[in-house]
């Protein structure tokens, strides 16, 4: 089951269940959810879902809507180096600590760091960000979790962790300014409700970048090939934390461009996770 936020005909922003051949969006709203973290903080999440969707709810064309972020009120954080080609690449752009990433993927810790805030995140369709102070700057498509303020796995989404990979490559702590900035962060465009970490292990990645209709990259990966368990990354994010309102993780990226590759202004970045859907978002410069 999918639901996803959206902006009805009067500019509301109303939370929304996909029909299952995901051409409609019915409004839950007219049941009286008012919110979508609500519904993520129920102690049954799916089970609240079937008896609102029950009802006779007002529904509309998928075209016909404006999809927001799946977000209300939750951080949203990240972590890395938790596949093997994430691990090579961030060692192979930084001379100055290399071996920091190569100690990590290892360690009993993993890497955890903070990305946006749920008003920053920007919903499908919109532009993603490049830096007008960097020379060297990739998407990273990642399976996202969704947990509640309790820690648990309530779903999974779509993320774009932009990043300026010649900052972060020049010192480590610089890592805020190459992650952390306006347009950095993409997440939609719907929740795959109760999807478990069995089930998303089993879906595909797909990045493809479009510049001028021509295809100028694409690859693929597995889900299968995260390092960590979802638990393991939940648990460490939870440690000594709280999330009222819940929070999403950025699992990581096993995509990375080659080094000769940079967005432009222009570029239209696709995100296809096969259990999910597609998020895509054009690139500007800020």
């Amino acid at each position: 089951m999918d639901v996803c936020r959206f902006r009805n005909v009067n500019r509301e922003i109303r939370p929304g269940l996909l029909t299952d051949d995901r051409r409609h969006v019915r409004d839950l709203g007219a049941a009286g959810l008012d919110r979508l973290d609500v519904l993520l903080e129920a102690d049954d999440p799916q089970g609240e879902l079937k008896r609102l969707a029950a009802r006779d709810l007002p529904r509309v064309a998928i075209e016909a809507v404006e999809l927001c972020t799946p977000i209300d009120r939750q951080e949203i954080w990240a972590a890395g180096v938790t596949y093997q080609r994430s691990k090579v690449a961030r060692m192979d752009e930084s001379d100055f600590s290399a071996t920091a990433y190569d100690r990590v993927y290892d360690a009993e810790r993993p890497e955890i760091f903070f990305k946006c805030l749920a008003e920053k995140a920007i919903p499908p369709g919109q532009p993603v960000g490049i830096r007008r102070d960097a020379t060297w700057n990739v998407p990273e498509p990642e399976l996202t979790l969704v947990l509640n303020s309790r820690g648990r796995l309530v779903g999974c989404t779509i993320g774009n962790d932009m990043s300026s990979r010649d900052i972060e490559g020049e010192n480590l702590l610089y890592l805020p300014q190459a992650k952390i900035y306006d347009r950095s962060c993409a997440v939609g465009p719907w929740i795959a409700l109760g999807a478990a970490e069995a089930d998303a292990r089993g879906w595909t990645i797909r990045l493809e970048v479009r510049r001028g209709g021509a295809v100028v990259f694409a690859g693929e990966t597995s889900a299968s090939q995260i390092k960590r368990t979802f638990d393991n990354l939940a648990e460490h994010l939870f440690r000594c934390q709280v999330f009222p309102h819940g929070a999403m993780l950025l699992t990581g990226t096993g995509l990375i461009p080659p080094d000769s590759f940079t967005l432009h202004a222009g570029d239209l970045v696709n995100i296809h996770i096969s259990g999910i859907g597609t998020l895509s978002n054009p690139v500007v410069v800020v």
